[in-house]
């Protein structure tokens, strides 16, 4: 299936290199990029430290946050690049989240019609690019990058994210798909490789 919305998606799991390559692909095609906001979550540092208390909190915010960023979309005269879907803060975070018993059934299910509600007014990407890594990686990076919080995070919970993400791509139908290994394909200095991945993505602007 194709769109003719005005954005791109970079999917992926945290450490996967989305920032990394949102930025490459504002300074090679001057894509304007919309950010995951880690940073702006006021529950981010608190989750982090106690899951299960700040689960819900935390996924909300990154929902609403992500329903404005939808709305910034639809305005826009441009071709956007969004850091993360919204499909991908339901059916992977809070989802993962709620399995693991950090984010209750009534919780749960109120964030979930707050979704599909939201699914109702939105269109899904012109490109998908799926970024993704070995577990290893992920955790060098994310040590790499220095967020204190983040240092809390479990080898099992990032595995078990990885786990559902390979399920979730295999079942993305919603628009085409770019898969690039982020742990193998260097962009940033391999000729081929740029070019490749560059090529691919001026098909969709």
């Amino acid at each position: 299936m194709s769109s003719n919305s005005n954005y791109i998606a970079i999917a992926g799991n945290m450490g996967s290199g989305k920032t990394s390559l949102a930025g490459f692909l504002n300074r090679k095609l001057g894509i304007k990029s919309l950010l995951e906001p880690q940073d702006a979550n006021p529950y981010i540092k608190d989750f982090y430290a106690d899951m299960k208390k700040w689960a819900f909190h935390s996924q909300l915010f990154f929902l609403i946050k992500k329903i404005q960023y939808y709305n910034l979309i639809e305005k826009s005269r441009e071709i956007l690049l969004l850091d993360r879907t919204i499909y991908e803060d339901a059916e992977i975070f809070a989802t993962a989240l709620h399995k693991r018993r950090f984010i209750s059934k009534r919780d749960f299910g109120l964030y979930k019609s707050i979704f599909e509600e939201s699914l109702k007014h939105i269109r899904p990407p012109r490109l998908l690019i799926y970024c993704h890594c070995s577990v290893s990686c992920i955790i060098r990076r994310i040590y790499q990058r220095g967020r204190n919080y983040e240092t809390n995070v479990k080898k099992s919970y990032i595995r078990y994210l990885n786990c559902m993400y390979d399920r979730w791509r295999r079942d993305y139908t919603l628009s085409p798909v770019l898969d690039i290994d982020t742990e193998k394909m260097d962009y940033f200095s391999n000729f081929i490789d740029r070019f490749d991945i560059l090529n691919e993505i001026k098909r969709y602007i």
